[in-house]
């Protein structure tokens, strides 16, 4: 008896799965995690996590703070008592990028880790704390 490798599904399932997908997904969790994504990429760009040193890149972390910067007014009314969290880790990302735009090693501290949000359904990735892949 041979095995049968799975059938590969049509363009039209998969079209048909992603719909699926984008009719769960609600924006203000797409916002959020985009927040969240920036706080993190902009601290690995600073060199804050260990072993990311050698990864500094000071116009990516700017450009991290200019997009929390600009995210944070329309998502923090979402963020209820988590935004002081995120104001915090922003701060930090800010103090890291001025000592490395001054020339100095940023202090071998993280920004404080961002609240990991749930959107309501969320599944097991959101509640382990992994990467939330938007329907997923």
């Amino acid at each position: 008896m041979s095995e049968q490798e799975p059938r590969q599904p049509t363009d039209e399932e998969l079209a048909a799965a992603y719909e699926a997908q984008l009719k769960q997904i609600r924006v203000e969790d797409v916002l959020i995690q985009t927040l969240v994504s920036l706080l993190n990429l902009g601290g690995r760009k600073a060199g804050l996590s260990p072993g990311t040193e050698g990864e500094r890149d000071p116009e990516q972390v700017r450009q991290a703070i200019e997009g929390v910067r600009a995210l944070l007014p329309v998502v923090e009314p979402l963020l209820g008592p988590d935004a002081g969290q995120i104001r915090e880790a922003l701060s930090q990302l800010q103090l890291a990028y001025t000592q490395i735009a001054s020339g100095e090693a940023p202090a071998g501290e993280a920004p404080a880790a961002a609240p990991e949000r749930e959107p309501e359904g969320s599944g097991p990735a959101q509640s382990s704390g992994r990467l939330w892949v938007p329907g997923q």
